[in-house]
């Protein structure tokens, strides 16, 4: 099977780590990589979009090695000052390097630039040659409902409350006005594979799979649609993921991430030491996922590619 056009659905740290690896193998015009942007928010008067930064300084080779977010060697002298000299509360985490990128997004965000050409200009501008997409120019946001009836948005959620409220349910606020754009339309139409990130299914991959259309337009697509499980002997390699899908009502497995996605996907990818599991479709393998350093991205990415270079 010719394998011309990789369409990748990612989140932030996990999801990066995956594009990163394609990114290695695959020249730029076989690669798209489609960007949650429902953690976007403002912050300071900044325009805040956390998954794409990530994904374009893990291809810049920019990225922050420790946290997996950020730039590496970043200082936080602003917001220090913020905190010191005006007693603000500096729970969200600014680097004063990574603010120059907010800079620019803002002020081309109020001249009425989209957000895909806004990742376009950031993008070029920081060497990438990768194609990256925003899901959609809309604003969207997740709004995380808790059991005791609290509605957080996500950075809330995630940064200040450190992601401890049990979830009830997640809303994706503003996704009923959104639209694919015509350069995500594209993508996914003459995609030859699409792979869904080892990211957190509910507050990266959803998002995403909400936008109007896109949903269907993935399954429409016969060509190999595979996952990759971001849980690993019953764990998240990092963040709520595990936790998430016990409070949903979802035994946190592989096998459980494979049944969400269901018929969006089928070809399933999950972790050798879970190769006890039954997943429950089409297809399935298991390779080591857990990606670490750049050779683990790359060799994951190279197995799932040679994997679905087989298919019939």
């Amino acid at each position: 099977m010719a394998l011309d056009h990789i369409v990748a659905l990612v989140g932030g740290v996990g999801g990066a780590k995956l594009a990163l690896g394609l990114a290695k193998i695959l020249p730029p015009q076989h690669l798209t990589i489609i960007v949650n942007t429902a953690d976007d928010f403002w912050h300071y008067g900044l325009r805040i979009s956390p998954d794409l930064d990530t994904v374009m300084y893990n291809l810049a080779g920019m990225i922050d090695p420790i946290n997996g977010w950020g730039l590496a060697g970043d200082t936080t002298i602003t917001l220090d000052a913020l905190r010191q000299d005006y007693g603000e509360e500096t729970w969200f985490r600014l680097g004063d390097r990574d603010m120059a990128t907010h800079l620019l997004r803002t002020m081309w965000w109020h001249e009425g630039v989209s957000l895909t050409e806004i990742v376009r200009r950031l993008s070029s501008r920081l060497g990438i040659e990768h194609t990256i997409l925003p899901m959609t120019d809309y604003p969207v946001e997740t709004i995380v409902e808790t059991v005791t009836g609290e509605r957080l948005v996500f950075q809330k959620y995630f940064v200040w409350e450190r992601w401890q409220p049990v979830v009830k349910t997640l809303h994706y606020k503003g996704i009923e006005s959104a639209t694919m754009s015509q350069a995500v339309k594209q993508a996914i139409e003459t995609a030859d594979a699409i792979l869904i990130a080892p990211s957190n299914p509910f507050l990266s991959i959803a998002p995403i799979l909400a936008v109007p259309g896109l949903r269907d337009a993935v399954i429409a697509r016969d060509v190999p649609r595979v996952a990759i499980s971001p849980i690993i002997g019953g764990k998240a390699v990092k963040g709520p993921a595990a936790k998430l899908m016990a409070e949903l009502g979802y035994t946190p497995s592989a096998s459980a991430v494979a049944e969400y996605y269901g018929i969006i996907v089928n070809g399933f990818v999950y972790d050798a030491q879970d190769a006890d599991l039954t997943v429950n479709t089409p297809r399935a393998t298991t390779f080591d996922t857990f990606m670490q350093s750049d050779a683990d991205k790359v060799a994951l990415a190279q197995n799932i590619l040679n994997w679905i270079t087989d298919w019939d």
